[in-house]
Parts: C-alpha cells; sequence; structure tokens
C-alpha cells in the first residue's frame, strides 16, 4: 500500500461547498483540490496519488453521471457523488457504474468520511493490483516466442511429455523451456505460476 498521503479531489459548482468540504477534508488529514466543473477536473493535472472524487451529480455543463462514464474508460479515482436533487434511477446508475456512495446533502461529516475511507481503500487495493499486472507483463516480456508457446499449456495441467508431443519437440527441450519460465517469470510452483497465467489472461 502507498505511504502517499491520499488526495481527494471535490468537483462542486457551489462555491461554499467546495470551501467547506475542503476545510473538513484538509483538517482531516487529506490533501485536497476542488473545481467548479468537470471541464476543470479533466484539465487538472493529477499527482499520481491514492485517492477518490467527491462528485455532485448536478453540473454545468457535463453532468457528474456525464463524468463517471468519461472516467470509466481508463484508471480514475473511485467515486463519492454528493447531490441536492438526487432521484433513484441516477442512484441506481451510478452506483452499477462504480459509485462506492452516493450522499444526499445535508449529509453527516462522518458519512462523508466514512464513505471517502472506503474510496481510498479501493483504490489503493486497485493501485497494486495495477502494479503487479505490469511487473508480470515485463516479465511475460522477456520470455522468447517458444516459452509463451510453453507457458499455457505447463498452466493448464499438461504434463512435460504431452506439451512436447503438443509442439512436436522433445520432452527434455520442454523441461529445459519450462525451468526458463519458471525464473524468469520469478515463480516460485507451478500453482504460483498459474496464478501469474491467470493475472495476464493466458488461461
Amino acid at each position: 500500500m502507498s505511504t502517499e498521503r491520499p488526495m481527494v479531489f471535490v468537483v462542486d459548482d457551489d462555491q461554499r461547498v467546495r470551501e467547506a468540504l475542503s476545510n473538513l477534508l484538509s483538517s482531516a488529514g487529506y490533501l485536497v483540490a476542488t473545481f467548479a466543473s468537470a471541464a476543470a477536473f479533466l484539465a487538472f493535472e493529477k499527482p499520481d496519488h491514492p485517492g477518490c472524487l467527491v462528485l455532485d451529480l448536478n453540473l454545468p455543463g457535463v453532468s457528474g453521471l456525464e463524468l463517471q462514464e468519461q472516467l470509466a474508460a481508463a484508471p480514475a479515482p473511485p467515486i463519492v457523488f454528493i447531490t441536492g436533487h438526487g432521484d433513484v434511477p441516477s442512484t441506481v446508475r451510478a452506483m452499477k457504474k462504480g459509485a462506492v456512495e452516493f450522499l444526499q446533502k445535508p449529509f453527516t461529516e462522518t458519512d462523508l468520511l466514512r464513505a471517502i475511507d472506503a474510496a481510498i481503500a479501493l483504490d489503493q487495493t486497485a493501485r497494486l493490483k495495477r502494479s503487479e499486472l505490469g511487473i508480470l507483463r515485463e516479465r511475460y516480456a522477456l520470455l522468447t516466442p517458444r516459452e509463451r508457446d510453453v507457458l499455457p499449456l505447463v498452466v493448464s495441467g499438461l504434463l512435460n511429455k504431452q506439451t512436447a508431443a503438443e509442439l512436436g519437440t522433445s520432452e527434455i527441450t520442454v523441461r529445459v523451456h519450462r525451468g526458463q519460465i519458471m525464473r524468469k517469470m520469478a515463480a516460485r510452483s507451478l500453482p504460483d505460476l498459474v496464478r501469474m497465467a491467470d493475472k495476464l489472461g493466458l488461461l
């Protein structure tokens, strides 16, 4: 998990709300950046910190739900929606698309901070998974084309003799490839290699 201070982005067109949330979140130990519109948030160069987005549902121009859809295409901070005009369809739509919480104004500081803590925990977990996957992809890139042919067969449970027959090569050659795969992937055991292959989408 990252030891960096989490960052909370607040997007709300009401200046009083932005100021109140900025004061609250700063006092709670978060780094805070506030924006009056979705466009301003999108244009901001975001630091690489774990965090979350506190997002007003009703914004001028691009709405909160529309911003949520735009952010879905790439890694983005988890969203806590806030609104003074919530309705059931909007709530359902936001939650189905991955929002962590949907808070109706006026909400309590406790409820907001609890939702933000949950969102940041999700972001930290997602960042860790992305980091692990990046490392696995770097290791996989070290494999030769033949080793990449052998890997899916090995993790599918085939014996060396069966893998050799499948690839039209010798059992000894497969054993050598298998050893190289284990070394390059830094796999401690076959089950470990299977988990790696699963994360890489090779199963």
